[in-house]
């Protein structure tokens, strides 16, 4: 279909977004009325060949979370028989893993071959393509992508299905023409990209990338941290690189044949004129602006800075320099949710338009004053009022019905009919939640100049993590933080570091949001503990993810609910500072 023609079908979707609900859900309900998850509660229909309309739905199927279809997920998994029907009366194809999870194990998300949300689906992608092709029409001399994208190491559930990253679906069937053409648009060969070891894969795409330089029109990574990853292995590795390319060959520790040799393939011999461009570019060590600087020809950047990732865009913005950040669309593993159709804007601006056609949406009201939903009774596309928050609700075309997603969003406005969203922050999992996800990203943006005022040198918070301890009476919130120089904490400078840190706490617990200053005021809370871990402790925490079985790009947790994890943490605590005492 022709960009026109899609931006066209887009729009008119958003004029009537009433009706297209109504007509998503009738089309979801007749084509799988009879699974047997909607049968446990549609069953007492009057009847049962009528058509169910939408308060008839709400009525009779109750909200459901993850837990709810975890049964027969596992049976799906283990091989249940296709016409048991359990979520889909379509065939499971595969299983998606969760990309962000509070857990050290994902989600599973069973992937069923429909073709109305094949339909709804390329819509939206399509649509966010032609957006982006409007503001960016292609060139036919410069046009490669260096794209940070991995397919992962691909596991088999015991009933024998392939279990990826949503974003590595694509990318597994190269035989396609569409998937032809986006391997070939690339900087990197598919053997980098189909790899098994991410960081070499990393390595990969850097020497590719560069190896193209004056080609490469776009940088593109699914989300901040993982290109944020690469830069910093670009300022670590830097001077391997550059001899990699002067010598034509990537280094002895890329031990995969295949991408060994397609990376041979794309570097073409010695390049010693390009090296030396690089060489000089990367021995200043100025990282501002570096991505002009390497790759002159490039005209935008693109990842998801939004939400928990906001955090990450002012060091975006640095390597950028000159070259526009884009923000992504606001899409999940369960369905697309709403597509930006303006994508220039930063995270703090950008506004999602909510498409009525990809799934049915309802919308649980959301106070944020007490952190919490606020019933259990939701308001449909055409109830939502503009300035409240709400937790988003789905019925998909592949086997979920009335599901929590887990984020809420803020309603700022309409466009046309349908809401426009902004994206707000991770849903509290329970009612004992003090600070929510929005709460932490909020006190640790003042948290890092105040800490490098206090400390007297440029510190860098890398990643931060948060978990309330329940164990303790009473209870206690406990932040992780990982700095990028961990010289302060040595043992010769460590009690001058802890003295000013313990002054830096103060401030970061009266940043913590109105329902933890009262418990804390009230005495229900234990003051605020903030540990400083070693250098490389997300990476690790990542690594024992993906071991565990999640995505190359799993997104740490602001807020975790797993005590696994935080034992992880604490082993790697260079220094904690507890505001009634120190201990470390």
């Amino acid at each position: 279909m022709a960009d026109d023609a899609l931006l066209k079908q887009l729009e008119e979707s958003t004029k009537d977004a009433v009706r297209h609900q109504a007509e998503t859900l009738h089309s979801i309900l007749q084509h799988q009325r009879g699974v047997r998850y909607l049968q446990r509660y549609l069953s007492d229909v009057d009847d049962q060949n009528a058509p169910i309309d939408a308060a008839t739905f709400r009525r009779s199927v109750p909200l459901s979370c993850y837990d709810d279809y975890a049964d027969y997920i596992n049976q799906l998994a283990d091989g249940a028989s296709s016409d048991d029907h359990l979520l889909s009366v379509d065939p499971l194809v595969c299983f998606f893993y969760s990309s962000g999870t509070s857990s050290m194990k994902p989600k599973l998300i069973p992937y069923f071959e429909s073709a109305l949300s094949k339909a709804a689906s390329y819509i939206a992608h399509q649509g966010s393509a032609a957006v982006l092709r409007r503001f960016f029409p292609p060139r036919p001399e410069v046009n490669r992508r260096l794209a940070f994208i991995y397919a992962d190491n691909i596991t088999t559930t015991k009933g024998g299905f392939k279990v990826m990253a949503a974003s590595s679906f694509p990318l597994q069937n190269s035989s396609s023409n569409a998937n032809r053409s986006l391997f070939t648009s690339l900087t990197s060969p598919k053997e980098v990209i189909l790899g098994s070891n991410v960081e070499h894969q990393m390595y990969c795409h850097l020497l590719c990338g560069l190896r193209n330089s004056d080609f490469v029109d776009a940088i593109h990574a699914p989300y901040a941290p993982g290109l944020i990853k690469a830069l910093g292995l670009l300022e670590s590795k830097w001077e391997q690189l550059c001899e990699d390319i002067r010598k034509g060959f990537p280094c002895l520790e890329i031990e995969d044949v295949l991408m060994r040799d397609s990376v041979v393939e794309v570097l073409g011999g010695p390049q010693p004129d390009l090296s030396n461009r690089i060489r000089l570019i990367c021995e200043e060590k100025d990282w501002g602006g570096i991505l002009h600087k390497l790759w002159p020809n490039v005209r935008y950047i693109r990842c998801i800075t939004t939400g928990s990732m906001k955090q990450y865009y002012s060091k975006l913005k640095y390597y950028a320099g000159v070259i526009p950040l884009l923000g992504g669309d606001y899409f999940s593993s369960e369905c697309c949710v709403a597509i930006n159709l303006d994508i220039k804007q930063p995270p703090d601006m950008t506004k999602f338009v909510m498409l009525p056609t990809a799934a049915y949406f309802e919308f649980l009201p959301f106070d944020s004053t007490e952190n919490k939903v606020v019933g259990e009774e939701t308001v449909d596309i055409s109830g939502v009022e503009v300035g409240k928050m709400y937790e988003v609700v789905v019925t998909t075309y592949r086997g979920f019905y009335r599901y929590r997603l887990g984020d809420i969003v803020r309603v700022v406005d309409f466009y046309n009919s349908s809401p426009l969203l902004e994206f707000v922050m991770r849903a509290p999992k329970t009612s004992y939640e003090i600070v929510s996800e929005g709460d932490l990203m909020a006190a640790m943006e003042s948290f890092q100049p105040l800490l490098r005022s206090i400390m007297g040198m440029e510190v860098e918070i890398v990643e931060f993590t948060s978990f309330l301890d329940f164990d303790l009476s009473p209870k206690r919130l406990k932040i992780f933080v990982e700095v990028k120089d961990c010289d302060m904490f040595s043992q010769d400078k460590l009690q001058e570091s802890i003295l000013l840190l313990r002054k830096c706490c103060f401030a970061l617990e009266d940043s913590l949001g109105s329902i933890y200053k009262v418990q804390r005021d009230k005495g229900e809370m234990h003051p605020l503990s903030l540990s400083i871990l070693k250098c490389g402790s997300f990476d690790r925490l990542l690594q024992g993810a993906i071991k565990n079985g999640a995505a190359s790009q799993y997104k740490p947790p602001k807020i975790i609910r797993n005590c696994d994890i935080v034992n992880v943490m604490e082993g790697y605590v260079l220094v904690t500072v507890c505001l009634e005492s120190l201990c470390a």
